[in-house]
């Protein structure tokens, strides 16, 4: 979803304030619809299983397996390992994410290595 939010900013040290407006996008975990680069193809993405660990005072982590589908039905499925921590309000707020591709050979790397580091 993506919204105007106004903004103040000095344009010089003793000049005017200026109210400037900026487009913002929110993302959604679930369900996230976007545009890509050309503008035509809408993807979609879904979340088949996820498994969230907690550490720490209040972090978790997420393996999860996603489906992006294309609006041409095109479909991709991988796993996605993501940070984050839940807010005062108890929601989940993401931080920072890692995408592996659904190749056996790839996971089989990343597994070994997380295994032997």
């Amino acid at each position: 979803m993506r919204k105007w939010v106004n903004c103040l900013a000095k344009k010089a040290k003793n000049g005017p304030m200026w109210i400037y407006s900026v487009w913002v996008e929110s993302r959604k975990r679930k369900e996230v619809k976007k545009m890509s680069e050309n503008g035509k193809d809408r993807v979609s993405f879904e979340t088949i299983k996820a498994e969230i660990k907690d550490f720490g005072r209040n972090n978790f982590i997420e393996v999860a397996r996603k489906k992006a589908t294309s609006e041409d039905g095109q479909t991709n499925e991988f796993i996605s390992v993501t940070r984050g921590y839940y807010a005062q309000d108890g929601s989940k707020k993401y931080k920072k994410s890692l995408t592996i591709p659904d190749d056996e050979e790839t996971k089989e790397f990343v597994a070994e290595m997380i295994r032997t580091l």
